[in-house]
């Protein structure tokens, strides 16, 4: 993000603190406008609401976290007091770090509470406006409610927060 902000002039984030914070910290306090910049500068993009969850889920079905259906404090930073450096804790079954806890990520959806009852099945692509968008995986004082896979929140997209970061998707190359 340093080099992202050295690049475009981008201000630094709240909570930006350059002599505490670890390089390998996630980034928090980046509104949702400064996650999709830093995406789109990256050639990335931030994920759907339902790439989100489906990566969370790491190839687990019909469990409340990716790794079962028991809150575990060895697999994921939540009722804890404070940010973990990325890597503090296994992969899930895709090999993604820290999709649970730790900070909550901001989605490229807009944010709907019935969405998902008349969504379609496959893929849904969020609401095509709103005034919140959609904040997934929970944080580090989340307790475990807040933390399964499944749980969604929001905020308003200009929202800096000190639990709030983002991680980037890309679209997957065609011609592999």
């Amino acid at each position: 993000y340093r080099q992202f902000m050295e690049a475009t002039g981008r201000p630094a984030p709240p909570f930006w603190h350059p002599d505490l914070d670890r390089p390998d910290e996630p980034v928090v306090g980046v509104s949702w406008f400064d996650a999709r910049d830093y995406a789109a500068w990256a050639g990335k993009r931030l994920p759907t609401e339902a790439e989100w969850e489906y990566a969370a889920r790491g190839g687990m079905t019909g469990t409340r976290y990716p790794w079962g259906d028991t809150a575990d404090r060895d697999a994921a930073n939540f009722s804890s007091f404070g940010l973990l450096p990325v890597k503090s804790f296994p992969p899930n079954g895709f090999g993604l770090y820290d999709m649970i806890g730790n900070v909550w990520e901001w989605c490229g959806d807009w944010y709907d509470r019935d969405f998902y009852r008349q969504s379609p099945p496959r893929n849904p692509r969020g609401p095509l406006e709103g005034s919140l968008k959609v904040l997934r995986g929970g944080a580090w004082y989340c307790a475990e409610d807040a933390v399964r896979t499944s749980n969604r929140y929001c905020a308003s997209p200009e929202t800096r927060d000190f639990s709030i970061g983002f991680r980037c998707a890309k679209d997957r190359d065609e011609h592999r």
